[in-house]
């Protein structure tokens, strides 16, 4: 006999691999045991959408489509309890085996898509290191070695040893690890450094983080890269984000209290920032963990991975025109 449940809503973010697909088909192949019936009764009413907004079954997806499922009702036959996000993240997830851009005995380290958490938690169940548990049932000892935001892309260590987790955590306490991130930013940057306490605080049930004198000691470095200019004359900054301390959102609210929101950063611009760049055709924040410089616990050499921008962001650049200096 079936059990039914109640599953949570869902979020998925359209991968490369997605694009020119239409809605009904995708939703069909990441849960086949779903009734296809389900999922039309769900475009008709609207519950399910894409980018906030309705969509019909011959939809065809683009890289970086948000497609939001309401909560359903299901009976499964399974035989161990699994909700519906749990199925939906795994099958998000399989890609990251072919995201590991590095690897060694003691680590993993993987290139995490936009979209997807680090952990699970705050309504997540499945996050990185979880799928990861599943798709290595060998690796017995997977650790986050640190974290960084769901909406955020990029370079992510996991380690495969106690001694090595311990070993790497140390390293960013001493800061001996040194990360640094691209961002894309409204208008002309210019400061080099942002030295700016921050302090985390709740709005309606969610989190911000906000530059306060009360805050904890938060430092940024950051180096301008290229200027670009849209069709309109909007002048935007590339910018390298190196961070000193690590703060929650440290380089998001740095990024605002010295200039603006990062562009695609719904939590910290307001609407009408958030409608115009999405015009632009930018539907996530431009916000990449690039490089990684650390001393590897086995050898203690120096050891440095960099990885390009993600291709949505990519592409986001390519429409913009470059600014001469």
């Amino acid at each position: 006999m079936g059990q039914e449940y109640r599953t949570k809503v869902v979020e998925l973010i359209a991968q490369s691999e997605d694009a020119g697909r239409r809605i009904d088909n995708f939703l069909i192949s990441i849960l086949p045991n779903v009734p296809k019936t389900t999922f039309y009764k769900l475009l008709r009413k609207g519950e399910i959408r894409v980018n906030k907004k309705r969509t019909k079954p011959e939809y065809k997806l683009e890289q970086g489509d948000v497609i939001r499922l309401a909560p359903l009702t299901l009976t499964h036959t399974l035989n161990k309890s699994i909700e519906l996000q749990d199925i939906v993240k795994l099958n998000s997830v399989q890609a990251l085996a072919k995201q590991i851009v590095y690897e060694d005995p003691g680590l993993f380290i993987i290139n995490k898509p936009a979209g997807i958490a680090v952990h699970g938690g705050s309504g997540v169940n499945y996050g990185v290191v979880e799928a990861l548990r599943v798709l290595f049932p060998h690796e017995r000892r997977l650790e986050l070695v640190h974290r960084i935001d769901r909406d955020t892309s990029g370079l992510l260590m996991v380690a495969r040893k106690p001694s090595v987790l311990k070993a790497l955590q140390d390293q960013f306490r001493e800061k001996i690890i040194h990360k640094s991130y691209l961002c894309l930013i409204p208008g002309h940057w210019q400061a080099k450094q942002v030295d700016a306490p921050l302090l985390r605080y709740e709005k309606l049930g969610e989190r911000f983080v906000k530059v306060d004198d009360e805050g904890k000691p938060s430092v940024t470095n950051f180096k301008l890269l290229q200027l670009y200019r849209d069709a309109q004359g909007q002048v935007f900054s590339l910018v390298e984000a190196s961070p000193l301390t690590g703060r929650t959102h440290q380089i998001r609210v740095h990024a605002l209290h010295a200039l603006a929101p990062l562009c695609g950063d719904n939590k910290y611009q307001d609407l009408i920032q958030t409608s115009y760049i999405e015009k632009l055709g930018l539907k996530r924040m431009f916000l990449h963990a690039y490089k990684l410089n650390y001393l590897d616990p086995t050898t203690n050499t120096r050891k440095e991975v960099e990885i390009p921008l993600a291709s949505e962001l990519a592409d986001f650049l390519q429409s913009l025109t470059p600014i001469q200096s």
